[in-house]
Protein backbone atom coordinates (compact mmCIF):
# COMPACT_ATOMS: atom_id res chain seq x y z
CA UNK A 1 0.00 0.00 0.00
CA UNK A 2 2.97 2.43 0.30
CA UNK A 3 4.08 2.01 -3.63
CA UNK A 4 3.18 5.05 -5.18
CA UNK A 5 4.10 6.17 -8.75
CA UNK A 6 7.38 7.87 -7.27
CA UNK A 7 8.18 3.86 -6.48
CA UNK A 8 6.63 1.67 -9.51
CA UNK A 9 5.70 4.37 -12.22
CA UNK A 10 2.00 4.05 -13.72
CA UNK A 11 1.15 0.54 -12.65
CA UNK A 12 1.31 0.95 -8.67
CA UNK A 13 -0.45 -0.93 -6.02
CA UNK A 14 -2.04 1.85 -4.41
CA UNK A 15 -4.10 2.85 -7.45
CA UNK A 16 -5.07 -1.40 -7.82
CA UNK A 17 -6.28 -1.18 -4.54
CA UNK A 18 -8.38 1.85 -4.64
CA UNK A 19 -9.92 0.60 -7.54
CA UNK A 20 -10.50 -2.78 -5.90
CA UNK A 21 -11.97 -0.37 -3.03
CA UNK A 22 -14.34 0.43 -5.35
CA UNK A 23 -16.34 -2.82 -4.98
CA UNK A 24 -16.84 -2.90 -1.30
CA UNK A 25 -20.36 -3.06 -1.57
CA UNK A 26 -20.00 -6.50 -2.98
CA UNK A 27 -17.60 -7.77 -0.51
CA UNK A 28 -18.80 -10.39 2.30
CA UNK A 29 -18.68 -9.23 5.99
CA UNK A 30 -15.48 -11.28 6.43
CA UNK A 31 -13.67 -9.90 3.54
CA UNK A 32 -14.42 -6.74 4.76
CA UNK A 33 -13.28 -7.56 8.24
CA UNK A 34 -10.07 -8.36 6.84
CA UNK A 35 -9.51 -5.38 5.08
CA UNK A 36 -10.61 -3.26 8.09
CA UNK A 37 -7.78 -5.02 9.85
CA UNK A 38 -4.92 -4.32 7.30
CA UNK A 39 -6.55 -0.75 7.52
CA UNK A 40 -6.13 -0.91 11.05
CA UNK A 41 -2.19 -2.40 10.83
CA UNK A 42 -1.77 0.46 8.66
CA UNK A 43 -3.50 3.70 9.50
CA UNK A 44 -1.45 6.53 8.38
CA UNK A 45 -1.29 5.46 4.78
CA UNK A 46 -4.56 3.73 4.74
CA UNK A 47 -6.07 7.08 6.65
CA UNK A 48 -4.52 9.55 3.67
CA UNK A 49 -5.53 7.45 0.68
CA UNK A 50 -9.12 7.14 1.43
CA UNK A 51 -8.97 3.56 2.13
CA UNK A 52 -9.93 3.60 5.74
CA UNK A 53 -13.14 5.56 5.34
CA UNK A 54 -14.46 3.87 2.38
CA UNK A 55 -13.71 0.69 4.59
CA UNK A 56 -15.45 2.22 7.32
CA UNK A 57 -18.74 3.13 5.50
CA UNK A 58 -19.23 -0.12 3.77
CA UNK A 59 -19.28 -1.63 7.01
CA UNK A 60 -21.71 0.84 8.81
CA UNK A 61 -23.97 0.66 5.27
CA UNK A 62 -23.86 -3.37 5.82
CA UNK A 63 -24.92 -2.89 9.47
CA UNK A 64 -28.02 -0.34 8.37
CA UNK A 65 -28.68 -3.25 5.62
CA UNK A 66 -29.06 -6.39 8.16
CA UNK A 67 -30.31 -4.67 11.15
CA UNK A 68 -33.64 -6.21 10.67
CA UNK A 69 -32.37 -9.55 9.01
CA UNK A 70 -30.86 -12.46 11.11
CA UNK A 71 -27.08 -12.81 10.25
CA UNK A 72 -25.31 -15.94 11.80
CA UNK A 73 -22.54 -15.86 14.44
CA UNK A 74 -19.34 -14.96 13.84
CA UNK A 75 -15.91 -16.52 15.37
CA UNK A 76 -14.18 -12.63 14.20
CA UNK A 77 -11.54 -15.24 12.61
CA UNK A 78 -10.18 -13.37 9.74
CA UNK A 79 -10.52 -16.69 7.38
CA UNK A 80 -13.93 -16.94 9.67
CA UNK A 81 -17.12 -17.42 6.63
CA UNK A 82 -19.50 -17.63 9.27
CA UNK A 83 -20.94 -14.40 8.99
CA UNK A 84 -23.24 -13.90 5.50
CA UNK A 85 -26.26 -12.43 5.27
CA UNK A 86 -27.55 -15.59 4.45
CA UNK A 87 -26.81 -18.83 6.37
CA UNK A 88 -28.21 -21.94 7.52
CA UNK A 89 -30.24 -22.96 10.36
CA UNK A 90 -27.99 -23.84 12.76
CA UNK A 91 -26.03 -21.19 12.70
CA UNK A 92 -28.95 -18.74 12.93
CA UNK A 93 -30.25 -20.78 16.76
CA UNK A 94 -26.31 -20.22 17.81
CA UNK A 95 -26.66 -16.62 16.90
CA UNK A 96 -29.85 -16.16 18.85
CA UNK A 97 -28.14 -18.23 21.97
CA UNK A 98 -25.23 -15.81 22.28
CA UNK A 99 -26.12 -12.29 20.89
CA UNK A 100 -29.97 -10.58 19.96
CA UNK A 101 -30.09 -9.91 16.70
CA UNK A 102 -29.34 -6.32 17.06
CA UNK A 103 -25.93 -6.91 18.39
CA UNK A 104 -24.46 -9.69 16.22
CA UNK A 105 -21.47 -7.47 15.11
CA UNK A 106 -20.91 -6.08 18.48
CA UNK A 107 -17.60 -9.24 18.89
CA UNK A 108 -16.84 -9.14 15.49
CA UNK A 109 -15.39 -5.09 15.90
CA UNK A 110 -14.97 -4.88 19.44
CA UNK A 111 -11.26 -6.28 18.17
CA UNK A 112 -10.51 -2.92 16.54
CA UNK A 113 -8.22 -0.28 18.62
CA UNK A 114 -9.74 2.43 20.38
CA UNK A 115 -8.92 4.99 17.19
CA UNK A 116 -10.77 2.76 14.65
CA UNK A 117 -13.99 2.53 17.31
CA UNK A 118 -14.02 6.43 17.36
CA UNK A 119 -14.25 6.80 13.91
CA UNK A 120 -16.75 4.11 13.28
CA UNK A 121 -19.02 5.85 16.23
CA UNK A 122 -18.50 8.83 14.06
CA UNK A 123 -19.80 7.34 10.79
CA UNK A 124 -22.69 5.20 12.42
CA UNK A 125 -23.78 9.04 14.20
CA UNK A 126 -23.75 10.51 10.91
CA UNK A 127 -25.03 7.75 8.92
CA UNK A 128 -27.99 8.05 11.81
CA UNK A 129 -27.87 4.50 12.94
CA UNK A 130 -29.63 3.33 16.02
CA UNK A 131 -28.04 4.62 18.86
CA UNK A 132 -29.18 3.03 21.16
CA UNK A 133 -27.35 0.56 19.94
CA UNK A 134 -24.38 2.19 19.14
CA UNK A 135 -24.55 2.45 23.48
CA UNK A 136 -24.49 -1.24 24.37
CA UNK A 137 -21.54 -1.92 21.52
CA UNK A 138 -19.49 1.14 23.51
CA UNK A 139 -20.28 -0.51 26.61
CA UNK A 140 -19.75 -3.90 25.33
CA UNK A 141 -16.08 -2.88 23.76
CA UNK A 142 -15.28 -1.57 27.27
CA UNK A 143 -16.03 -4.44 29.46
CA UNK A 144 -14.11 -6.70 26.38
CA UNK A 145 -11.59 -4.66 26.37
CA UNK A 146 -10.68 -4.67 29.66
CA UNK A 147 -9.75 -8.31 30.27
CA UNK A 148 -6.44 -8.02 28.94
CA UNK A 149 -6.06 -4.80 28.59
CA UNK A 150 -2.86 -2.73 30.81
CA UNK A 151 -3.98 0.38 32.94
CA UNK A 152 -2.76 2.70 29.87
CA UNK A 153 -5.32 0.89 27.52
CA UNK A 154 -7.96 1.07 29.92
CA UNK A 155 -8.01 4.46 30.22
CA UNK A 156 -7.84 4.80 26.60
CA UNK A 157 -10.49 2.39 26.14
CA UNK A 158 -12.09 4.44 28.60
CA UNK A 159 -11.71 8.22 27.18
CA UNK A 160 -12.99 6.58 23.90
CA UNK A 161 -15.93 5.34 25.55
CA UNK A 162 -17.38 7.88 27.27
CA UNK A 163 -16.75 10.35 24.65
CA UNK A 164 -18.80 8.61 22.17
CA UNK A 165 -21.32 8.48 24.39
CA UNK A 166 -21.42 12.02 24.70
CA UNK A 167 -22.07 12.60 21.24
CA UNK A 168 -25.48 10.73 21.80
CA UNK A 169 -28.26 11.29 22.78
CA UNK A 170 -28.85 10.96 26.45
CA UNK A 171 -31.75 8.42 26.75
CA UNK A 172 -29.92 6.10 24.89
CA UNK A 173 -27.94 5.16 27.88
CA UNK A 174 -29.43 4.34 30.94
CA UNK A 175 -28.33 5.88 34.15
CA UNK A 176 -27.49 2.80 35.74
CA UNK A 177 -24.73 2.00 32.96
CA UNK A 178 -22.96 5.79 33.64
CA UNK A 179 -22.78 5.05 37.22
CA UNK A 180 -20.89 1.71 36.48
CA UNK A 181 -18.54 3.63 34.08
CA UNK A 182 -17.87 5.98 37.04
CA UNK A 183 -17.17 3.37 39.40
CA UNK A 184 -14.35 1.75 37.09
CA UNK A 185 -13.20 5.45 36.38
CA UNK A 186 -12.29 6.24 39.68
CA UNK A 187 -9.55 3.59 39.86
CA UNK A 188 -7.99 4.98 36.47
CA UNK A 189 -6.36 8.51 35.56
CA UNK A 190 -8.73 9.64 32.98
CA UNK A 191 -8.33 13.03 31.45
CA UNK A 192 -10.38 15.90 32.89
CA UNK A 193 -12.04 16.27 29.39
CA UNK A 194 -13.88 13.29 29.83
CA UNK A 195 -14.50 13.03 33.48
CA UNK A 196 -16.32 16.21 32.97
CA UNK A 197 -18.36 14.50 30.19
CA UNK A 198 -19.23 11.54 32.72
CA UNK A 199 -20.47 13.91 34.96
CA UNK A 200 -22.61 15.79 32.85
CA UNK A 201 -24.11 12.97 31.64
CA UNK A 202 -24.94 11.46 34.71
CA UNK A 203 -26.14 15.03 36.16
CA UNK A 204 -28.51 15.18 32.95
CA UNK A 205 -29.96 11.98 34.54
CA UNK A 206 -29.66 12.65 38.52
CA UNK A 207 -33.97 12.03 38.31
CA UNK A 208 -33.15 8.28 37.84
CA UNK A 209 -30.28 7.90 40.07
CA UNK A 210 -30.52 5.86 43.73
CA UNK A 211 -28.71 6.58 46.96
CA UNK A 212 -26.92 3.61 46.44
CA UNK A 213 -25.72 4.94 43.59
CA UNK A 214 -25.10 8.53 45.37
CA UNK A 215 -22.86 7.09 48.28
CA UNK A 216 -19.25 7.34 46.81
CA UNK A 217 -16.19 7.11 48.78
CA UNK A 218 -14.50 10.29 48.91
CA UNK A 219 -11.05 10.57 47.27
CA UNK A 220 -8.17 9.17 48.69
CA UNK A 221 -6.61 11.80 51.30
CA UNK A 222 -9.95 13.08 52.62
CA UNK A 223 -11.54 12.45 55.66
CA UNK A 224 -15.46 12.63 55.53
CA UNK A 225 -17.14 9.00 54.44
CA UNK A 226 -18.47 10.30 50.88
CA UNK A 227 -17.72 12.25 47.66
CA UNK A 228 -19.66 15.04 48.07
CA UNK A 229 -18.29 17.54 45.78
CA UNK A 230 -18.84 15.08 43.33
CA UNK A 231 -22.59 14.78 44.29
CA UNK A 232 -22.85 18.31 43.95
CA UNK A 233 -20.96 18.87 40.33
CA UNK A 234 -23.70 16.08 39.32
CA UNK A 235 -26.51 18.76 40.98
CA UNK A 236 -24.94 21.38 38.71
CA UNK A 237 -24.88 19.69 35.67
CA UNK A 238 -28.44 18.62 36.61
CA UNK A 239 -30.09 22.40 36.89
CA UNK A 240 -27.67 23.92 33.41
CA UNK A 241 -27.66 20.79 31.31
CA UNK A 242 -31.23 20.18 32.23
CA UNK A 243 -32.99 23.82 30.66
CA UNK A 244 -36.24 23.23 29.65
CA UNK A 245 -36.43 19.29 30.62
CA UNK A 246 -36.12 20.33 34.40
CA UNK A 247 -39.89 19.27 34.78
CA UNK A 248 -41.41 20.30 38.09
CA UNK A 249 -41.59 15.99 38.57
CA UNK A 250 -37.84 15.89 37.84
CA UNK A 251 -37.27 18.39 40.25
CA UNK A 252 -39.15 16.77 43.06
CA UNK A 253 -37.58 13.39 42.33
CA UNK A 254 -33.73 14.87 42.82
CA UNK A 255 -35.63 16.94 45.85
CA UNK A 256 -36.75 13.33 47.28
CA UNK A 257 -33.32 12.01 46.88
CA UNK A 258 -30.80 15.00 47.85
CA UNK A 259 -33.01 14.71 51.39
CA UNK A 260 -32.12 10.67 51.44
CA UNK A 261 -28.58 11.68 50.62
CA UNK A 262 -28.24 14.71 52.93
CA UNK A 263 -29.43 12.35 55.86
CA UNK A 264 -27.17 9.69 54.92
CA UNK A 265 -23.86 12.38 55.11
CA UNK A 266 -25.01 14.26 58.18
CA UNK A 267 -23.67 11.99 60.87
CA UNK A 268 -19.98 12.33 59.16
CA UNK A 269 -18.38 13.80 62.00
CA UNK A 270 -15.76 15.72 59.38
CA UNK A 271 -18.31 16.69 56.90
CA UNK A 272 -17.32 20.78 56.71
CA UNK A 273 -19.99 22.82 57.48
CA UNK A 274 -20.00 24.72 54.28
CA UNK A 275 -20.29 21.27 52.23
CA UNK A 276 -23.66 20.28 54.38
CA UNK A 277 -24.69 23.69 53.36
CA UNK A 278 -23.92 23.87 50.27
CA UNK A 279 -26.36 20.30 49.94
CA UNK A 280 -28.62 21.97 51.14
CA UNK A 281 -28.69 25.09 49.49
CA UNK A 282 -28.08 22.97 46.38
CA UNK A 283 -31.71 23.57 45.42
CA UNK A 284 -34.43 26.06 44.54
CA UNK A 285 -36.99 26.22 47.39
CA UNK A 286 -39.80 25.32 45.02
CA UNK A 287 -37.94 21.97 44.45
CA UNK A 288 -39.89 20.95 47.82
CA UNK A 289 -43.39 20.77 48.73
CA UNK A 290 -42.37 19.90 52.01
CA UNK A 291 -38.78 20.58 54.57
CA UNK A 292 -39.24 18.12 57.24
CA UNK A 293 -36.74 15.98 55.80
CA UNK A 294 -34.09 18.80 55.37
CA UNK A 295 -34.95 19.16 59.14
CA UNK A 296 -34.14 15.88 60.82
CA UNK A 297 -30.97 16.28 58.69
CA UNK A 298 -30.17 18.86 60.33
CA UNK A 299 -31.15 18.20 63.74
CA UNK A 300 -28.44 15.24 63.03
CA UNK A 301 -26.03 17.67 62.37
CA UNK A 302 -26.36 20.10 64.65
CA UNK A 303 -26.52 16.77 67.69
CA UNK A 304 -22.87 15.26 65.91
CA UNK A 305 -21.36 18.60 65.15
CA UNK A 306 -21.98 20.02 68.66
CA UNK A 307 -18.88 21.76 68.72
CA UNK A 308 -20.45 24.54 66.29
CA UNK A 309 -20.68 27.86 67.65
CA UNK A 310 -24.22 29.30 67.96
CA UNK A 311 -23.39 31.85 64.67
CA UNK A 312 -22.68 28.48 63.13
CA UNK A 313 -25.82 27.03 64.38
CA UNK A 314 -27.76 30.21 63.11
CA UNK A 315 -26.24 29.70 59.30
CA UNK A 316 -27.28 26.65 59.68
CA UNK A 317 -31.00 27.51 60.47
CA UNK A 318 -31.15 30.21 57.92
CA UNK A 319 -31.06 27.72 54.89
CA UNK A 320 -34.40 25.98 56.76
CA UNK A 321 -37.72 27.35 54.56
CA UNK A 322 -39.76 28.12 58.00
CA UNK A 323 -42.83 27.82 55.87
CA UNK A 324 -42.75 24.81 54.42
CA UNK A 325 -41.88 23.16 57.92
CA UNK A 326 -44.98 20.76 59.18
CA UNK A 327 -46.85 22.06 62.19
CA UNK A 328 -45.40 18.34 63.93
CA UNK A 329 -41.51 19.43 62.70
CA UNK A 330 -42.28 23.19 63.91
CA UNK A 331 -43.78 21.91 67.49
CA UNK A 332 -40.34 19.36 67.80
CA UNK A 333 -37.93 22.44 66.87
CA UNK A 334 -39.14 24.72 69.45
CA UNK A 335 -38.52 22.55 72.08
CA UNK A 336 -35.34 21.50 70.09
CA UNK A 337 -32.34 22.67 72.28
CA UNK A 338 -30.09 21.72 69.62
CA UNK A 339 -31.26 24.95 67.78
CA UNK A 340 -30.66 28.78 68.71
CA UNK A 341 -33.92 30.39 70.65
CA UNK A 342 -34.36 33.06 67.29
CA UNK A 343 -34.96 29.64 64.80
CA UNK A 344 -37.71 28.56 67.40
CA UNK A 345 -39.23 31.67 67.27
CA UNK A 346 -39.26 31.78 64.05
CA UNK A 347 -40.81 28.83 63.02
CA UNK A 348 -43.47 29.36 65.44
CA UNK A 349 -44.49 32.99 64.09
CA UNK A 350 -44.01 30.97 60.68
CA UNK A 351 -46.49 28.74 61.81
CA UNK A 352 -48.81 31.50 63.11
CA UNK A 353 -48.79 33.71 59.86
CA UNK A 354 -50.31 29.78 58.37
CA UNK A 355 -53.19 29.69 60.76
CA UNK A 356 -54.01 33.04 60.23
CA UNK A 357 -53.66 32.80 56.62
CA UNK A 358 -55.87 29.27 57.07
CA UNK A 359 -58.85 31.44 59.46
CA UNK A 360 -58.94 33.85 56.62
CA UNK A 361 -59.31 31.50 53.93
CA UNK A 362 -62.30 29.87 55.88
CA UNK A 363 -63.70 33.52 57.09
CA UNK A 364 -63.89 34.37 53.31
CA UNK A 365 -65.05 30.48 52.22
CA UNK A 366 -68.56 31.19 54.20
CA UNK A 367 -71.22 30.69 52.05
CA UNK A 368 -73.78 32.82 50.95
CA UNK A 369 -76.89 32.39 53.14
CA UNK A 370 -80.65 32.42 52.39
CA UNK A 371 -81.20 35.64 54.70
CA UNK A 372 -77.79 37.67 54.74
CA UNK A 373 -79.35 39.89 57.50
CA UNK A 374 -79.86 36.87 60.06
CA UNK A 375 -76.26 36.01 59.28
CA UNK A 376 -74.86 39.61 60.64
CA UNK A 377 -76.83 39.13 63.11
CA UNK A 378 -76.12 36.07 64.50
CA UNK A 379 -72.42 38.06 64.25
CA UNK A 380 -73.14 40.73 66.15
CA UNK A 381 -74.93 38.63 68.96
CA UNK A 382 -71.75 36.74 68.59
CA UNK A 383 -69.67 39.65 69.19
CA UNK A 384 -71.46 41.35 72.10
CA UNK A 385 -74.03 38.69 73.53
CA UNK A 386 -72.52 37.46 77.21
CA UNK A 387 -70.30 34.08 76.89
CA UNK A 388 -69.43 35.13 73.78
CA UNK A 389 -65.62 34.11 73.01
CA UNK A 390 -62.73 35.86 71.38
CA UNK A 391 -59.74 33.82 70.03
CA UNK A 392 -56.48 35.38 71.09
CA UNK A 393 -53.62 34.28 69.75
CA UNK A 394 -50.53 35.94 71.13
CA UNK A 395 -50.52 39.66 71.51
CA UNK A 396 -47.64 39.99 73.81
CA UNK A 397 -44.33 41.48 72.95
CA UNK A 398 -41.50 38.53 73.03
CA UNK A 399 -37.69 39.43 74.41
CA UNK A 400 -35.53 37.30 73.06
CA UNK A 401 -32.90 38.85 75.00
CA UNK A 402 -34.14 37.80 78.34
CA UNK A 403 -33.27 33.76 80.26
CA UNK A 404 -33.11 30.85 77.92
CA UNK A 405 -35.59 29.06 80.22
CA UNK A 406 -38.43 31.43 80.66
CA UNK A 407 -38.34 31.89 76.85
CA UNK A 408 -38.72 28.66 76.60
CA UNK A 409 -41.26 28.39 78.84
CA UNK A 410 -42.96 30.99 77.07
CA UNK A 411 -42.81 29.22 73.79
CA UNK A 412 -44.42 26.34 74.92
CA UNK A 413 -47.32 28.30 76.06
CA UNK A 414 -47.17 29.32 72.55
CA UNK A 415 -47.15 25.91 71.45
CA UNK A 416 -49.86 25.14 73.35
CA UNK A 417 -52.04 28.08 71.61
CA UNK A 418 -51.04 26.96 68.46
CA UNK A 419 -52.02 23.29 69.08
CA UNK A 420 -55.74 24.20 70.14
CA UNK A 421 -55.74 27.02 66.86
CA UNK A 422 -55.69 24.05 64.79
CA UNK A 423 -57.78 22.07 66.29
CA UNK A 424 -60.45 24.84 66.64
CA UNK A 425 -59.45 25.51 62.69
CA UNK A 426 -60.90 22.12 62.32
CA UNK A 427 -64.02 22.14 63.90
CA UNK A 428 -64.56 25.61 62.28
CA UNK A 429 -64.22 24.02 59.01
CA UNK A 430 -66.30 20.90 59.52
CA UNK A 431 -69.17 22.93 60.98
CA UNK A 432 -69.05 25.30 58.01
CA UNK A 433 -68.94 21.88 55.45
CA UNK A 434 -72.10 21.48 57.60
CA UNK A 435 -73.71 24.69 56.94
CA UNK A 436 -72.72 24.77 53.51
CA UNK A 437 -75.08 21.39 52.75
CA UNK A 438 -78.03 22.72 55.06
CA UNK A 439 -77.87 26.23 53.76
CA UNK A 440 -78.84 27.14 57.34
CA UNK A 441 -76.94 30.38 59.17
CA UNK A 442 -74.88 30.03 62.25
CA UNK A 443 -76.38 30.16 65.55
CA UNK A 444 -75.14 31.15 68.97
CA UNK A 445 -74.37 28.15 69.95
CA UNK A 446 -71.96 27.92 67.05
CA UNK A 447 -69.91 30.81 68.78
CA UNK A 448 -70.53 29.98 72.41
CA UNK A 449 -68.82 26.54 71.45
CA UNK A 450 -65.01 28.32 70.66
CA UNK A 451 -62.44 28.06 73.91
CA UNK A 452 -60.65 30.97 74.75
CA UNK A 453 -57.14 31.02 74.13
CA UNK A 454 -55.66 33.65 76.16
CA UNK A 455 -52.42 34.65 75.53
Amino acid sequence: MEMSKSVSGNCNLLEKTKKCIEELGYWTWPDLLVALKHCQEMQQVATSSGILEKCLDSIVGRLAITSEASPCASTSSPDSSGLRLSCDTRSTESLKNSFSRANWWFEDLSVLSPNLVEMLVKSMVSRKYNQVIISRFLLYYQKSKFFTASSDEKRQVLEIVIDGLYTLDPSCISCKSLFGILRVVMNLNISKSSRNKLECMIGSQMDQATLDNLLIPSPYGTSYLYDVNLVLRFLKAFLCEGGWRLSPTRMRKVASLMDLYIAEVAPDPFLRLSKFLALVVALPDSARDCWDELYHAIDVYLEVHAGLSEEEKVKVCCALNYEKLSSDACVHLSQNAKFPSKSSVQALVSQQLKLKNLLQGTKNSKPDMDSPCKLNETRDKAKKGEGSEQIVLYSGRLDISGDNENLRAHLQGMQWRVIELEKLCKKMQAQMAKLMKSKTPPTHSTARSLPRLCS
